[in-house]
């Protein structure tokens, strides 16, 4: 239930932000208001991927199930506080995106526990599937969303945060009555207050400055010689490389670095964050393939596209369901090794054919291919998350969790970052070639110098949200500027097919190399996981004793005191039988040897 509730508004929120930002009033491809959209989309992610290791390690400290209804509540809280929002422009805008940050909170919260609680539920032979279960939870949610979204938006944008109310309700309710603590909670633990700050600043700081560098900055169409985004990059990777030697210091850790001298530990969370910085951006770019150039030139409105594209890339979830559950059975049998890399393998094929498909493609070949993709990711998600979990210590799987977790968002986070800044930079040097010449073609060449000059971010970024971009932009001319374009020339450059025909060829020949760089990634990815080893649940129970026995490190007098109780009172017994026989040589002497041999 928790995972379904986090993951529904991921896709709601995307296919009812046109609506969001019309009920408010305000225009999100506007100077001032470009970075309430970007900080609404992206907001939720830097949020969770700060806060999912603290919370883990909370959770081994405190309790799983505590902090895991806490986090129901919280979410809860915060969709309540979406639907309430009173005011409207760049004021509305700032509090949907605080309470956003506060979803994020209760997210990071449910994320971070709920592979642990089902870890300490469910037999290591058995923990694969259920873990390719949950992961058909959060399709499930993901496909609940693209539906919710599109059908309450076209009533009132703020049911798309209430629909979440009576579920969060409901979850939290039946998780405070129904789950129990199984794990065994160490008490004594201590906050490692230093390793907290380090992380989160870094982490948070690294996070906001590739969210900026989306962003154009003067005449450059990504925000990557921006200062700000220098120096943010620069100061949270620093301070990110100054955590682990933290980590290794303190009394009570936040996480333990030992945990990587596992191989099956270490290989998993490599093999997870390539495998994320794979995938990262391939969603967003599918979809505004799908938004920006398919559909339009296949009769749909700009405004119907961010509905109907997520109805189009439903058989990617197709595939993940079908192959999660599967998958997570047999790496209970056979181990997670050969799963996971040849998941890998086959998206690094997936991916190749992608980058030779057309701009207007037959739809039956791309759903094909979008269906092995999510094979692909099913294949290497649940067995990989198993492995992962069934190599660290009962009273550290939260923590574990929630350091796989932050390297996914992480790394999905980077690969988006990386794979929009290959395809724009692409764009940057086709589009307005391509642009001018369609103006001239329709009969407004001064307009070319106009046009050419619109940062490709902020065309895609319009597509995506459902805007036809020359409307958008065209509505913003002076009067000066459209004066002397005639009606009929503003009519063609207007119309839904303009606009795909024109970057067209460009997009997909951007998308096309970025699709190379995403199968050298995903080999990268299958080799880290093939690094893994081939142990089974039950044969990771060895390294875990080595983890454990080199963490155990310090004395534990609790437990040194009945063996030196139990000593004692032999040799007192023993004390005591030798004075009783004191008066019988012979058998004092063979009982003193037999009694000495025994101490």
């Amino acid at each position: 239930m928790g995972v379904v509730l986090a993951s529904v508004d991921i896709n709601i929120l995307i296919i009812a932000l046109p609506a969001i930002f019309r009920g408010i009033n305000l225009d999100p491809l506007s100077a001032g208001s470009f970075d309430y959209l970007l900080w609404i989309i992206f907001g939720y992610d830097v949020v969770t991927a700060t806060l999912l290791v603290k919370f883990g390690r909370l959770s081994d400290m405190f309790g799983r199930v505590r902090l895991y209804n806490l986090g129901f509540a919280i979410y809860t809280f915060g969709s309540i506080l979406l639907y309430l929002v009173p005011d409207k422009g760049q004021m509305g805008a700032l509090e949907i995106l605080g309470f956003r940050l506060v979803q994020g909170v209760g997210g990071a919260l449910i994320f971070s526990n709920s592979a642990a609680l089902i870890t300490d539920a469910f037999p290591s032979a058995e923990r694969g599937r259920a873990l390719g279960i949950n992961q058909v939870a959060v399709l499930v949610g993901s496909l609940l969303g693209l539906v919710l979204g599109g059908v309450l938006a076209v009533y009132d944008w703020r049911y798309v945060f209430l629909i979440s109310v009576p579920f969060g309700l409901f979850g939290t309710g039946w998780s405070y009555l129904k789950l129990r603590e199984l794990a065994v909670i160490r008490k004594g633990q201590k906050i490692d207050v230093w390793g907290n700050v380090t992380s989160a600043a870094g982490l948070t700081v690294f996070l906001v400055g590739m969210t900026y560098a989306l962003l154009p900055f003067g005449n450059s169409a990504m925000g990557w010689g921006n200062p700000f985004v220098i120096g943010s990059l620069a100061l949270g990777a620093g301070l990110l490389a100054v955590f682990p030697y933290i980590e290794s210091r303190v009394e009570d850790p936040m996480f333990r670095m030992e945990f990587f001298k596992n191989r099956g530990f270490s290989a998993g969370s490599l093999a997870a964050f390539i495998a994320s910085l794979s995938r990262g951006g391939v969603m967003l770019m599918l979809v505004i393939l799908l938004q920006a150039v398919w559909l339009p030139l296949h009769g749909f409105s700009y405004q119907d596209t961010p509905f109907w594209a997520g109805i189009y890339m439903i058989p990617m979830s197709l595939g993940f369901v079908s192959a999660g559950p599967v998958s997570g059975w047999v790496s209970d049998k056979r181990g997670a090794r050969g799963l996971a890399s040849g998941g890998m393998f086959l998206l690094c094929g997936i991916f190749l054919i992608l980058s030779t498909l057309p701009y207007d493609f037959v739809y039956p070949t791309f759903a094909g291919a979008l269906f092995v993709m999510g094979i692909a990711f099913g294949m290497f998600a649940s067995p990989n998350t198993s492995s992962i979990m069934g190599t660290v210590p009962p009273e550290r799987r939260s923590t574990a969790a929630g350091m796989l977790f932050t390297l996914q968002n992480t790394g999905g986070t980077v690969g988006l970052t990386v794979l929009f800044t290959e395809v724009v930079a692409a764009l940057s040097g086709t589009l307005p070639k391509a642009i001018s010449a369609s103006v001239a073609a329709a009969g407004a060449p001064q307009l070319a110098p106009l046009l050419s000059g619109i940062p490709p971010t902020i065309a895609l970024f319009a597509a995506f949200l459902g805007y036809n971009p020359m409307q958008t932009i065209i509505s913003r001319l002076s009067d000066g500027a459209s004066a002397h374009v005639s009606m009929q020339a503003v009519s063609t450059i207007t119309s839904n097919t303009w606009f795909p025909t024109a970057i067209a060829g460009s997009f997909i020949g951007a998308l096309h190399e970025a699709f190379y760089l995403n199968a050298g990634l995903a080999i990268i990815a299958a080799l880290a996981s093939l690094m893994r080893g081939n142990k089974l649940a039950s044969e990771h129970q060895r390294n875990l004793q080595q983890v454990n026995a080199h963490i155990e490190t310090r004395p534990r007098h609790p437990r040194r005191q009945p063996i030196a109780s139990h000593l004692k009172r032999r040799v007192t017994r023993t004390a005591s039988s030798l004075k009783s026989n004191h008066s019988r040589p012979r058998a004092h002497s063979n009982l003193g040897q037999a009694k000495g041999s025994e101490i």
